[in-house]
């Protein structure tokens, strides 16, 4: 089983969080349909239309690069404070937030997001900070952690227009005012 990020009614009334209505996401459906969207951003588009619910489990890695932290999608730091894992719409704007600056910053190097891509894509945004030298070396020890014991790379392969749909689904959550329940 992998994990599901789920949008939910926030706050929650009662025990449980109430599942947000599929509806709210249908014109994501829209873009599943078109004839010339990559085929991985159409499942998830269709997905999230059909079920306001992003299959999380392929995203996690990079999402906790891009945003330097870890378990951002397993909201594991809700979890330790609130015994829920609930990112709140907050939280979903902050993540809509980073995913919408590397899907913009990416465009320079195409459609196609591998782990190199995603490294240049850092390593240039983090060139002109002001502690420069200090983040550079925080990321190349982040991409280390990430590589396997043989020093290969993740085997990453998105589409930006995919990442898109994901930074969208987080946007709506934060628009909207609705939480994101992450189940696994």
């Amino acid at each position: 089983m992998g994990l599901d990020n789920v949008a939910v009614h926030w706050p929650r009334t009662g025990r449980f969080y109430d599942p947000v209505a599929p509806a709210e996401f249908v014109d994501f459906g829209e873009l599943a349909e078109l004839p010339d969207v990559p085929a991985p951003t159409a499942a998830l588009a269709g997905y999230v239309a059909k079920t306001g619910t992003v299959r999380a489990t392929a995203y996690t890695e990079l999402v906790d690069l891009l945003l330097g932290l870890t378990g951002v999608l397993y909201a594991t730091e809700a979890a330790a404070e609130d015994e829920d894992p609930v990112i709140d719409p907050d939280g979903c704007a902050w993540i809509a937030g980073g995913l919408e600056r590397f899907v913009a910053g990416h465009q320079p190097y195409g459609e196609l997001v591998t782990f190199d891509t995603v490294s240049a894509v850092l390593r240039s945004a983090l060139a002109d900070g002001r502690l420069a030298e200090q983040q550079l070396r925080w990321l190349e020890s982040r991409l280390d952690t990430l590589r396997d014991e043989s020093g290969d790379a993740p085997h990453w392969s998105f589409s930006r227009s995919e990442l898109g749909v994901l930074a969208g689904f987080y946007r709506r959550c934060a628009d909207r005012g609705f939480a994101v329940y992450a189940d696994s």
